[in-house]
């Protein structure tokens, strides 16, 4: 019997160890949100069992026999210099939804990626494989060429909800009368002038791509290193379309139930723990001693609350005071003579105050992270949208139903107070979320159990190949029937001049039969 069980254990073990995939994870972004999406990525990878390699400028203090990390935090140097103050912001001396600028930084940050030393030497090494790669998509496809170097299946995460420049990569342009641009603000359905405005961005930004010389840093950096290992290079083109999936960070629930193919796998959430971490115990005094609820107000990681105007800050303290809630405010340095209801925190357990039944409200500058959180704990928002996508986050909690909007300006203080108050004395805004969250919770599995059960069903399936659209190789002209409209023309025309010629012949014979009918009468 003993014998028996041990054969059973071994065989057990053997089968875990070959289900054990080598997986590099790529998230060069020098950005903290972005870092929170890879390392969620790798430690699901790693509960799986699998080994990482995890290139990321924000490394983890984990000492897991399994993982391995590549430090580029040097691509923090490519941030531009006060990008994101808030203050520039304010004075709009920064344009907060620029394509062609996240175009170019992310081309930066992709090639600065390429060319770190660290980098570099694992790409060179001849005896480093992998089964698959995942690469954060960022406006840029040049984290295609980890899977080209090692030839492996690529997977893309999305961190945002779906849009055209990433269903391009898997399928196909989602259609802009009725899908927004990553960084839109319109919320179908559109009118008239909205719908100009998307098929105009469509437009201009597909002539952007097409003048792009990400294929150029390809030859450059990677093709070499492709050709080194003895095998021929693709074309860059055929690279950045060859995706075997994208991993989302959306859900239906907070987005648009928006079209998209099957090799499309939304995953929202994924980054929240199952079990909430406790409160410190200053915070859990906090929040449940706030008698008439808890209003929890953070900026996000890359936009620093010290960087407003004084007299905002100062305005801020002051309506904050008037209300009878407790103020939780995420702020980076000390604050002198606070109301006893607000309460400054440098660094902020976010979920687990989320989490709290005392929260009563989030107060957020829009993130794809806090709204996913929101929706997850179920607590209803007021958004101050500063840059990039944050806008059309915050229009979609707005239209559905759980969130005020306030604009970022000068003289925000007093519609971020309207706001408050609306939210807490109008119950609907709660029961919203509430319905928003049954939604989002309703799933066969957990987000991060789908994220690894896609990772492995594409490595088992080497590419999963039955998941890629047809429309990849569909080209443009015959996706609008611009081949059958050519056609129809032709014919059209060809009918045209046989009428015509049909018609100058009944002329002409009518014209000879007159002519010889007036000889006959003379």
């Amino acid at each position: 019997m003993f014998k028996l069980t041990f054969l059973v254990c071994c065989i057990l073990a053997t089968q875990s160890i070959s289900d054990a995939y080598k997986i590099l994870v790529v998230f060069p972004m020098p950005g903290k949100s972005h870092s929170i999406l890879g390392y969620s990525v790798v430690k699901h990878l790693l509960k799986a069992g699998h080994e990482v390699t995890y290139v990321t400028p924000f490394v983890e203090d984990n000492h897991h026999p399994k993982l391995t990390q590549v430090d580029v935090s040097s691509n923090m140097r490519l941030i531009p210099k006060g990008g994101l103050d808030l203050k520039r912001v304010l004075d709009k001396e920064v344009n907060v939804i620029d394509n062609g600028f996240m175009f170019y930084f992310m081309k930066q940050i992709q090639e600065a990626t390429l060319e770190h030393e660290q980098v570099k030497k694992l790409l060179e090494d001849p005896n480093k494989t992998f089964d698959i790669v995942i690469v954060e998509w960022m406006y840029c496809e040049l984290g295609a060429s980890y899977a080209a170097v090692f030839d492996v299946p690529l997977i893309w995460l999305s961190t945002m909800e779906p849009h055209w420049l990433v269903t391009r990569l898997i399928d196909g342009n989602l259609n802009p009368a009725y899908n927004g641009d990553s960084m839109s603000s319109s919320i179908p359905p559109f009118t008239f002038l909205q719908r100009v405005k998307e098929l105009w961005i469509q437009i201009h930004t597909s002539f952007i791509l097409l003048n792009d010389d990400q294929e150029r840093s390809y030859d450059r950096l990677v093709r070499p290193l492709i050709e080194k290992k003895g095998r021929k290079a693709p074309s860059f083109e055929d690279l950045k379309f060859n995706a075997s999936l994208v991993l989302g960070n959306s859900h239906v629930s907070l987005g648009e139930a928006t079209g998209t193919p099957q090799s499309y796998k939304p995953i929202a959430g994924y980054h929240i723990e199952e079990v909430v971490k406790p409160l410190p115990a200053d915070l859990k005094e906090i929040m449940e001693n706030a008698k008439h609820g808890v209003i929890y107000f953070s900026m996000g990681s890359n936009l620093k609350s010290t960087e407003m105007p004084d007299e905002m800050k100062q305005n801020l303290v002051k309506i904050f005071g008037e209300l009878k809630q407790t103020i939780i405010w995420k702020f980076e340095e000390d604050f002198p003579n606070l109301p006893k209801n607000v309460h400054i925190v440098n660094w902020a357990p976010q979920p687990s105050i989320l989490s709290h039944p005392n929260c009563v409200l989030f107060i957020t500058h829009g993130g794809l992270l806090s709204t996913t959180e929101s929706v997850h704990f179920g607590v209803p928002i007021v958004g101050i949208p500063v840059f990039g996508d944050q806008f059309i986050n915050v229009q979609r909690a707005v239209k559905r139903g759980f969130a005020k909007k306030v604009d970022f300006s000068y003289s925000m203080v007093g519609e971020l107070k309207v706001a408050i108050q609306e939210i807490l004395s109008d119950s609907s805004y709660r029961t919203r979320i509430k319905e928003l969250s049954l939604i989002y919770h309703d799933r066969p599995v957990s987000p991060g159990a789908e994220l690894v059960h896609w990772v492995e069903h594409v490595a088992r399936t080497r590419g999963a190949l039955h998941l890629r659209s047809p429309a990849l190789h569909v080209p443009f002209y015959q996706k609008l029937y611009l081949d059958l409209l050519a056609v129809v023309l032709i014919i059209s025309l060809i009918f045209y001049r046989i009428i015509c010629l049909i018609k100058n012949l009944l002329l002409s014979f009518f014209q000879t039969n007159e002519i010889k009918k007036k000889k006959k009468r003379n």
